[in-house]
């Protein structure tokens, strides 16, 4: 899909526009959006997801004021279109001064609980794709989020900067593991951000130093060291209540998130959740998440992964019942007026849930970047 050069124009001139890949729910754009950028591009080619893009976002959006319908321009295989073809999509073929592109490509090739094929997996490739196509279309910065194993695993690291040998000609390049629980979000997940500012980008910042080294979210980590930093409850028998521990920030706790029984007809997707089929949902005790599979949260600790696994989705605290969507959309930190349409089943939707980037944490980078692009960062 083209978009009309006045359209572009009006964008530019606003704010820096965003590229991006890999869209899914949109949720690193919602950071991004969130930080005053711009998404004039989106790519997502699995179709469940290209719906629940629209109907998130734009219902997102609608309650922040703006009436721009979300759409997923394209909705190829990244590999299906060529730089060239995302340039004429995204900008009439004519760049702006300043944009950048930002994206996940899929994870599960270097996952610890996935086939860790790496770079040679069929979607480990598609990280290999990523940054050929940054080194081509040449934006201002780039920001790519996958899962921590690129980086702890020797092999794929190995690889990973042999590829990013070739984007280091033109880019500054930086990356960090950052932790989801420090920057407000009720879950324990850490991901690998790594950041690229095009060299003649970064000369523009009068903070710059002779060596790069991008300054991390130090503006936003709320919350620092907060897995060691507090005293963390332990496991409870199921139903026989839980008293809330004192000095624990509840915006950290997933009983910020979780809806009662009587509060689920009130929200949207509060009542999609899959069917007590076991009788584990009854045995299972709040705040046991080490087993395999039936993990229950506890209402005063935070969330492993939000979701994981084949419809593997967390136990509530103190229903006999899996979360619904509403509760871990609550989780990666999305607003209520991101509401999905009831039509879609619940394993794409759980899968999209599990797949996106905590929104609190994808608004913390965007920041961060946002600020070094105004030279507002800080030594």
């Amino acid at each position: 899909m083209r978009r009309t050069q006045n359209s572009i124009k009006t964008d530019v001139d606003k704010k820096i526009p965003i590229l991006s890949f890999f869209s899914g729910g949109g949720f690193l754009d919602m950071g991004f959006e969130m930080a005053d950028f711009e998404i004039v591009w989106t790519n997502e080619n699995d179709k469940d997801f290209v719906e629940l893009h629209k109907a998130g976002i734009t219902s997102w959006r609608k309650k922040r004021g703006n009436k721009k319908v979300a759409e997923i321009f394209n909705t190829n295989s990244i590999e299906e279109i060529t730089p060239s073809d995302i340039v004429s999509e995204a900008f009439n073929g004519i760049r702006p001064e300043k944009f950048g592109i930002i994206g996940g490509p899929p994870c599960q090739d270097f996952s610890t609980s996935g086939n860790n094929m790496g770079f040679d997996g069929e979607r480990g490739h598609l990280t290999k794709v990523f940054f050929e196509y940054i080194t081509e279309i040449s934006p201002s910065f780039f920001v790519f989020e996958n899962v921590r194993n690129l980086y702890n695993n020797n092999e794929h690291k190995k690889k990973l900067e042999q590829i990013l040998s070739k984007v280091r000609k033109s880019y500054f390049v930086d990356g960090k593991i950052l932790n989801s629980i420090n920057y407000g979000v009720p879950q324990d997940r850490n991901r690998l951000f790594i950041i690229g500012i095009k060299k003649t980008e970064a000369a523009k910042n009068s903070l710059m130093e002779q060596e790069f080294n991008f300054p991390w979210p130090t503006v936003a980590p709320r919350y620092k060291n907060a897995l060691t930093k507090y005293e963390w409850p332990d496991v409870s028998k199921f139903q026989n209540g839980v008293q809330q521990p004192s000095g624990l920030p509840l915006e950290l706790c997933v009983n910020s998130c979780i809806l009662k029984e009587a509060e689920e007809e009130n929200h949207p997707n509060g009542k999609e959740y899959f069917g007590s089929y076991s009788s584990k949902f009854w045995k299972v005790n709040e705040g046991n998440t080490h087993s395999r599979s039936f993990k229950r949260l506890h209402r005063y600790r935070y969330s492993p992964t939000a979701c994981y696994g084949n419809n593997e989705v967390h136990l509530h605290p103190f229903l006999p019942r899996r979360i619904s969507v509403r509760e871990a959309l609550r989780i990666q930190t999305v607003a209520d007026s991101y509401v999905l349409p009831a039509e879609i089943g619940l394993t794409s939707k759980f899968k999209m849930i599990g797949n996106g980037v905590p929104v609190k944490l994808a608004f913390a980078v965007a920041k961060s970047v946002e600020r070094f692009l105004a030279n507002k960062t800080d030594k």
